[in-house]
C-alpha cells in the first residue's frame, strides 16, 4: 500500500481524535487555559510542541522496520495485522475502556511530574507540548499506533515524516480551537467532544479494518493500479512528489 491522499487524511483525523481520548480530554481545558494565560499565543505554542513531539516519535518508530532489514512484504503483512488489532480496539467500547484505564495509570506519573515545573511564555508552552507528547503516548496508543503503521508503509522517509507531521497537526488543532474560546465554553462543550471522539473513533476503526483487509487480500494494490490508470496527471504528481 503506497501512502497517498487517503492516508494523509486519515493521519489528520487520527491526530484530532487522539486528543479526545478519555485520559487526555479532561486535562485539555486546564492546559489550554494555562497556555492562554501564559501568552496570547500560548495555545499555538502548546499545539506546535505537541505536533513536533508526535512527529519525531512517530518517525522513529515507523523507521524501526526498515532499519531492522525487514522486507517490504513483511512490513505490509505486519502492518495489516496491526491495523486490524487497532481497528478492533477502536470499535469496542469495552476494549477502549480497559485501554484507557491502563493508559491513565501509566501516564499519570508523568503528568504529576510535569505539574511541578513552570512553563511560562511561548518557549515554555512549546516545551510543555513536547513533553506532553511523550507523556500522552500511552493514552493515544490506538490512533498513534495506527498512524505509525500507515506511515511505515511509505516508500520514502519523506512520506513517513509528512504522514506523522499531519498526525501531529491534527492533534494540535483541538488545542488551537479551544484556545480561541473562553473557559466556560470549553467546560460546556467537553461532553459533546467526548461524543464526537467516540463516534469518530468508530468510523476510524471501520476505515482501518477495511484497509487491513485490503492489504491482506492484495486489494489495495489492485485499487492503486486502477487509480493510477484513471487519476488525472496533476493528482498523481502531487501524491508522488512527497
Amino acid at each position: 500500500m503506497s501512502v497517498g491522499l487517503a492516508t494523509y487524511g486519515l493521519a489528520v483525523v487520527a491526530g484530532g481524535l487522539s486528543t479526545l481520548s478519555p485520559c487526555v480530554l479532561p486535562l485539555i481545558p486546564i492546559l489550554v487555559a494555562s497556555a492562554v494565560s501564559a501568552h496570547r499565543y500560548g495555545a499555538f505554542a502548546l499545539a506546535l510542541g505537541l505536533a513536533v513531539s508526535f512527529t519525531v516519535l512517530g518517525v522513529l518508530l515507523a523507521s524501526v522496520g526498515s532499519s531492522l532489514g525487514i522486507s517490504e512484504g513483511g512490513i505490509r503483512m505486519a502492518g495489516a495485522l496491526l491495523l486490524l488489532v487497532f481497528a478492533i480496539v477502536l470499535l469496542s467500547d469495552r476494549l477502549q475502556l480497559r485501554f484507557a484505564q491502563w493508559a491513565s495509570n501509566v501516564s499519570s506519573s508523568g503528568q504529576t511530574a510535569l505539574a511541578g515545573f513552570s512553563f511560562g511564555g511561548l518557549h515554555g508552552q512549546a516545551l510543555l507540548g513536547l513533553l506532553l507528547g511523550l507523556v500522552w503516548t500511552p493514552c493515544v496508543g490506538p490512533t498513534l499506533g495506527a498512524t505509525i503503521t500507515l506511515a511505515s508503509q511509505g516508500e520514502s522517509l519523506g512520506q513517513v515524516m509528512f504522514t506523522m507531521a499531519l498526525f501531529g497537526i491534527g492533534a494540535g488543532i483541538p488545542l488551537v480551537l479551544l484556545g480561541l474560546v473562553s473557559r466556560p465554553v470549553m467546560t460546556r462543550i467537553r461532553g459533546k467532544l467526548f461524543a464526537v471522539g467516540k463516534r469518530g473513533k468508530q468510523l476510524l476503526g471501520i476505515a482501518l479494518l477495511a484497509i487491513g483487509i485490503a492489504i491482506l487480500t492484495g486489494a489495495d494494490k489492485r485499487f492503486e493500479a486502477w487509480a493510477l490508470d484513471h487519476a488525472p496527471a496533476w493528482l498523481i504528481d502531487l501524491t508522488t512528489s512527497i
